[in-house]
């Protein structure tokens, strides 16, 4: 059936509805069945190319329209809309194109309108970029014209309906056993850890999978521009997001102000889904003054990229000396974790690194674990995350918690 038809057939089912008296899913679905059924057109097509014309119309009114079937479907994990004729997905590491698209830009405006409004947030061409978020949670990123050249721009990133665990990413090959221990007993003794990696290489899924380590009598407040994190295991979690301004420039809440805040709520730990702007000192700050145990992600190509970015980061909202800056960052940083997404497609740990102290006005890492490369099999790379000969150095937290960092016999050079 053609996109105008489409498009006049949709604008007749929704004149015909009494928006006073709402139906339920069912009843519109047996709606849009009855009335498309009656349609001339639909007589030529096969029962299948009916159900799934109807299932589309059904999704136009309580779903993302030819986007509806790409977000229920599991194996999908991103979906790039890059105009109202073009839409690409990454399924299973690959990103392949799809042979489907909206009937018309003024459609996909209509979807955005739709997804922004629920989570009360405004797009358009004064304010032409925003995040929001779908209903599973999945991150939604929108540009508009006339910062987009062709046409309105989405792109959503899908989480898994159920948080994956440390035990499911050492499984998968991102981390080894051992290092998925030794991490456990970090974020227990409340180590402050700060996760870094480039886009895509699964920093919010690690954040998820570190927080289940938590433990369950705690208040932890977590900090996000668009909610994502799914903390499952905290009864006493409270989540902050941002809020872009409205329309008169007034009302905008930043992630400075809601760390700012979230001190004053007594939560034992601080968890700042990303970092990117002046509030790396505000997150500094929180955990040098007795947030210990908190966590953050950022991005970055390496964890010595890290640290630069971090120093910058602070120095765009303030006006301090370089070593004050440092001296900050290894004060309040415990543990590096640097997250790749390697050419096979592969999401790994490719270092854990601590912050062993400040010395002659730099910061002081030392590799804990770092990713060995062995080979390629078909296409796969073949390697893993390997204990290094340093030792922790700064075990204080790990013994006033009552904690080993690992069993001596795990440690290669613990006597050394």
């Amino acid at each position: 059936m053609k996109e105008e038809r489409l498009s006049r057939l949709r604008r007749e089912l929704r004149s015909g509805l009494n928006m006073n008296s709402p139906l339920s899913d069912e009843e519109l679905l047996q709606y849009i069945e009855r009335k498309m059924l009656q349609e001339p057109d639909m007589a030529d097509y096969t029962a299948s190319e009916k159900r799934r014309l109807i299932r589309r119309m059904y999704d136009s009114f309580r779903g993302l329209d030819v986007l509806q079937p790409l977000v229920e479907d599991r194996s999908i994990t991103e979906i790039m809309i890059n105009g109202h004729e073009e839409i690409f997905v990454e399924q299973e590491g690959r990103v392949r194109r799809v042979p489907v698209h909206f009937e018309s830009r003024e459609r996909l405006e209509d979807i955005i309108q739709s997804i922004v409004s629920s989570v009360n947030r405004v797009v358009n061409e004064s304010a032409p970029i925003v995040d929001a978020r779908l209903k599973d949670g999945s991150r939604v990123n929108i540009v508009l014209p006339p910062v987009a050249l062709k046409g309105p721009t989405m792109t959503i990133r899908k989480f898994p309906e159920n948080p994956l665990t440390m035990d499911d990413l050492a499984q998968l090959g991102s981390l080894s056993e051992e290092a998925a221990l030794f991490l456990q007993r970090l974020v227990q003794s409340k180590y402050n850890l700060f996760i870094s990696g480039g886009t895509g290489s699964g920093k919010t899924t690690f954040l998820n999978a570190l927080s289940q380590y938590i433990p369950a009598d705690e208040r932890i407040i977590t900090i996000e521009d668009s909610a994502e994190l799914q903390i499952t295991t905290v009864p006493n979690l409270v989540s902050l997001e941002t809020r872009n301004a409205n329309t008169e420039g007034r009302g905008e809440i930043t992630i400075r102000d809601l760390i700012r805040s979230s001190l004053r709520m007594r939560p034992n730990r601080i968890v700042v889904g990303e970092v990117r702007g002046a509030e790396a000192l505000d997150m500094l700050q929180a955990m040098n003054t007795g947030h210990d145990g908190s966590l953050s992600t950022g991005h970055a190509n390496s964890t010595v990229d890290m640290l630069s970015r971090l120093e910058t980061m602070v120095l765009s909202g303030a006006e301090l000396p370089v070593s004050v800056v440092r001296k900050q960052i290894s004060s309040a940083i415990d543990i590096f974790v640097h997250l790749s997404r390697l050419r096979d497609r592969s999401r790994r740990v490719t270092e854990i690194a601590e912050v062993a102290g400040f010395e002659a006005g730099e910061i002081v890492l030392r590799s804990l674990f770092i990713f060995k490369e062995e080979g390629e099999r078909d296409g796969k790379i073949i390697g893993s995350l390997v204990r290094t000969s340093n030792r922790l150095l700064h075990r204080e937290k790990l013994q006033m918690a009552g904690i080993s960092a690992v069993d001596d016999a795990q440690v290669k050079g613990e006597g050394e």
